[in-house]
């Protein structure tokens, strides 16, 4: 049976990933400091993906194990060395602390065989993979660097799926969404996996896809957690929430469709489809969920950000965008570390001077004085 190594055994990784893999024929050992997760999925073998649906269809998911990245180093070395994809889902900031060992694993491999290797990170960030490839690098000598050519790819990816918070109470069982995209970037031919569509420029995809759902995801529970609602499907019944995320939305869409040609009218049916989804009762996804982590979203490369600089170069609206980001900055949910840190960063620093700090923007920029004037 062909193997995945998958670095994330958390919910997405468990109910999106690692789920298509082993629907794709594969056994797949999830990698994971979390013990006890580890522990139950080499008791177990097998878990059910339930989708957020009035029927509550599920899905059982088999032929899975666990490694601890940390008390089985050597195991996770020799699994990768048999491994046909490596992937992860982690969260960004984790991918230099697991490169390490996946350049032991990646060195053993290339002296003993020159099976072809996949690296894949399926992280909400762009060239989420080249982050990766970057940082096994630094731990790779020139030569095997060298034998890596013809072995070892890696490939960017955009992923799409809504994984709330779960109430799964110790069972491994996770609650997703129907809906679900996963697109990756070569021009190589590769080993088939359901749900994995194949293209050759990534950047309209994931672009689309960050500036439509995470902007959109993120914008909701900004303005959510500022009026009070509990849920992101709350939220948007709010009528004065829904107009603005639209708004919002507008104008990414507008940036995207200059930068990349899309279908104006296909574009419209995207975030039409994508509000759609994000209403789903049945998820009950918490705005303190989908905004934790403030300090990242407001990243000068992240979902808010981003889509207001380039908007502004092209001579587009931002003003939506500014108004997103200075419900971001209003962020203080006291169990987020992050939104923590936010909040004592403005007290001590002054807006101007933390969005210069988090989020890369000039101080005297019309975009800064924009946000201000919203916040």
């Amino acid at each position: 049976m062909k193997l995945a190594v998958h670095f994330g055994a958390g919910n997405i990784g468990r109910g999106f990933i690692g789920a298509l893999f082993s629907q794709s024929g594969y056994h797949v050992t999830f990698v994971d400091i979390a013990e006890q997760v580890i522990n139950q999925l080499n008791a177990e073998k097998r878990y059910q993906v339930k989708l957020a649906t009035d029927q509550q269809e599920s899905v059982m998911i088999e032929n899975v194990s666990g490694l601890n990245n940390q008390s089985q180093e050597q195991e996770v070395i020799e699994a990768i060395g048999k491994a046909t994809y490596l992937t992860t889902a982690i969260g960004p900031n984790i991918l230099p602390h697991i490169a390490p060992l996946m350049a032991k694993g990646i060195i053993e491999r290339v002296r003993n065989t020159d099976e072809k290797l996949y690296v894949i990170a399926c992280e909400n960030q762009i060239s989420a993979t080249d982050l990766l490839k970057g940082y096994i690098f630094e731990q790779l000598d020139v030569e095997t660097k060298e034998k890596l050519a013809g072995k070892v790819y890696f490939f960017n990816s955009a992923v799409d799926r809504i994984v709330p918070i779960q109430n799964n109470h110790g069972t491994l069982d996770v609650l997703v969404e129907t809906y679900h995209e996963w697109v990756v970037e070569t021009s190589e031919s590769i080993p088939p996996v359901e749900g994995m569509k194949i293209v050759e420029d990534l950047a309209p995809y994931i672009e689309r896809k960050l500036f439509t759902v995470n902007t959109g995801h993120a914008t909701i529970a900004y303005l959510g957690y500022l009026a009070n609602k509990e849920t992101i499907d709350q939220a948007l019944a709010d009528e004065t929430i829904q107009n603005q995320v639209r708004a919002t939305l507008g104008e990414t869409g507008a940036y995207l469709i200059k930068q990349y040609g899309l279908n104006p009218q296909e574009h419209q049916e995207y975030i039409d489809k994508i509000i759609q989804r994000f209403k789903n009762v049945y998820l009950n996804d918490a705005v303190t969920r989908v905004g934790r982590g403030p300090l990242r979203k407001l990243g000068a490369n992240d979902r808010l950000v981003r889509p207001a600089t380039e908007s502004a170069k092209a001579g587009l609206s931002y003003t939506n965008l500014a108004k997103a980001i200075a419900s971001a900055l209003h962020f203080d949910y006291q169990d987020d570390p992050e939104a923590v840190r936010l909040q004592a960063m403005i007290k001590e620093k002054g807006l101007p001077a933390v969005l210069k700090e988090v989020s890369g923007l000039d101080e005297n920029s019309e975009i800064t004085q924009e946000i201000i004037r919203n916040y």
